[in-house]
């Protein structure tokens, strides 16, 4: 994984956050995202929701790049 690009780099780091969110939406019905960024039917919630979501499809459209490092 050395010669990630930053996109690369920013794209997983946002799928961690992701998953890190989804986690303790499972455990423990506890929303961060939406906690800091003002409820999930916020604006910014939403926006980063979205992102988070880019994030995921573009990962998922390169791990054939990212299998291969």
């Amino acid at each position: 994984m050395k010669n990630l690009s930053i996109l690369d780099w920013i794209a997983l780091l946002l799928l961690v956050i992701g998953g890190v969110n989804w986690g303790l939406i499972g455990l423990f019905q506890y929303d961060l995202v939406a906690t800091l960024f003002g409820g999930a039917a916020g604006a910014v919630a939403r926006v980063i929701y979205t992102i988070v979501g880019l994030s995921a499809v573009y990962i998922l459209a390169i791990s054939a790049k990212l299998a291969k490092k």
